[in-house]
């Protein structure tokens, strides 16, 4: 699994016709894409490492704390363009993406994790076209391959 994990002092995921899909407060944004051979295994270890990720500030500013330690809110948004690959051209090539069969219950147990472990989790739509709004706190940003 592959996720983009953004510090947000907020993030939603609204539908192309402006419908409110899923929104956080201040926490984690974080896009997941999933690849062939990702399982519920592959999922749990995401989750714990989001869960523990020490990028939130503590009192003095500095990237001490985790979500768990702080907000607790994480927004996951399935993205299966973070496999494309563009080493062959201009074109992406998707084929390192899931399947959309295989990747939802990866998601699902993705989400399923976090939220057993006290998360507040908000998701987007899978298979739908998203707009996702997010204000990046820092900026943070980090790539995470699991």
């Amino acid at each position: 699994m592959r996720a983009v994990v953004q510090r947000v002092t907020r993030a939603a995921v609204r539908s192309a016709d402006d419908e409110s899909i899923g929104a956080i407060g201040a926490g984690l944004c974080v896009l997941v894409g999933v690849t062939h051979d990702d399982d519920v295994l592959t999922a749990r270890k995401l989750a714990d490492k989001l869960w523990h990720l020490r990028v939130m500030p503590d009192g003095d500013g500095v990237m001490n704390r985790s979500v768990a330690d702080t907000t607790r809110e994480l927004l996951v948004v399935s993205q299966f363009t973070l496999y494309g690959d563009t080493r062959g051209g201009r074109r992406p090539s998707w084929i390192a993406a899931a399947s959309p069969e295989h990747a939802e219950p990866v998601i699902d147990a993705l989400v399923a994790r976090l939220r057993e472990l006290g998360a507040v989790v908000a998701t987007g739509r899978f298979r739908a076209h998203m707009l996702v709004e997010l204000v990046n706190d820092g900026p943070v940003t980090v790539i995470l391959d699991v």
